[in-house]
């Protein structure tokens, strides 16, 4: 339903920016916004919108030329999204306040498919008791806190976010988890394994090589790397102009050409998992609990902050519906390490 008739000059001459935009402002409606961007995504109806609006071609052009994810620009992500308020994502995530895909396998459950997932990815590891382990971008802890308590393990966690690593540190405290502030390219010593969970979207495409890098330095040689990430289906440079102004400034999705180039020479790709269709439950049921939890929280935000995070949901679970993204685990070793690996769902 468009309530503003301007709304399609607006559209054509801004993009996918202004798009976004027109329905913050409160420019259009749908009933059902989650499943309109499903049929636009499934027929790709998005590639009508005018590629070469003026803001892609700024955030293109920036790309081109320079490194989008330096660290002091790596902290933009932190700044505009993960410390906007511990209290929404409490509300809007399981108990663990994991921000990223469940393992819907055998549920129909948030608070059981993030279980599902954390265990999954313990399991691939193969970790045991005395083991150290380093996990690149660790949120709000909780991966942190279910290693050790579960697993018996040492973890020492990093973060770029000042309120996450408040959080995470209230969360483990007595077990044996270090929670660092600190970028990933900083990180040294020696793990026995390295996990990364949803932080390689930050990483962009200039710096995917010494992520690799680091990952390698600071793994013992029969350990084990796994990467949970969000991946796409062509090699992309940047991101949409909505979602890098509102939502993740600076991120991009890798491709899977980008990602087997990046670690050529460091490591082994043991195991390739994708089940991205979980995200889009995962998605609509962060949805779901923010909805629901809206009146509890909204003396800290606008009705346009509600629209947008609206938005922002629906349009990122209909991408995973119409399988536009993926989800994958990838497990890689050095060459050093000659046993064989053997995968696990």
């Amino acid at each position: 339903q468009v309530h503003n008739t301007k709304f399609y000059e607006r559209v054509v001459s801004g993009g996918t920016l202004a798009f976004g935009e027109s329905y913050m402002d409160g420019w259009w409606d749908c009933a059902a916004l989650d499943q309109f961007f499903f049929r636009v995504f499934h027929h790709r109806l998005h590639k009508k919108l005018p590629v070469f609006s003026y803001n892609f071609l700024l955030l293109a052009i920036a790309a081109k030329f320079k490194n989008l994810q330096t660290k002091s620009r790596a902290r933009e992500v932190a700044y505009k999204h993960y410390d906007i308020g511990n209290e929404l994502f409490r509300k809007m995530l399981d108990s663990r306040m994991m921000y990223s895909c469940g393992y819907w396998e055998n549920t129909d459950n948030l608070e059981e498919a993030q279980i599902a997932k954390l265990d999954l990815i313990c399991r691939k590891l193969k970790l045991e008791k005395g083991m150290k382990l380093l996990e690149i971008g660790c949120g709000w802890g909780g991966f942190a806190k279910y290693a050790a308590e579960s697993y018996g393990v040492s973890v020492t966690a990093i973060t770029i976010s000042e309120q996450q690593a408040i959080l995470a540190r209230e969360l483990n405290e007595g077990l044996p988890v270090e929670i660092r502030l600190q970028d990933y390219r900083d990180v040294s010593g020696k793990f026995d394994r390295v996990v990364s969970i949803a932080m390689l979207e930050a990483v962009g495409h200039r710096n995917y090589r010494e992520y690799m890098e680091v990952a390698s330095r600071c793994l013992t040689d029969n350990g084990l790397f796994l990467i949970h990430t969000i991946g796409g289906g062509h090699d992309a440079k940047t991101t949409d102009p909505w979602i890098d102004k509102y939502i993740f400034p600076n991120g991009v999705i890798p491709s899977a050409s980008q990602l087997s180039k990046s670690w050529q020479g460091l490591f082994v790709l043991e195991d390739w998992h994708n089940f991205g269709l979980y995200y889009d439950p995962t998605l609509m049921a962060w949805l779901k609990n923010f909805e629901e939890s809206w009146d509890s929280i909204k003396a800290d935000y606008d009705e346009t902050f509600y629209r947008m995070w609206r938005y922002y949901l629906c349009a990122s679970a209909a991408t995973f519906r119409a399988r536009y993204n993926q989800l994958w685990h990838i497990v890689l070793t050095k060459r050093q390490n000659m046993s064989v690996y053997q995968a696990v769902r």
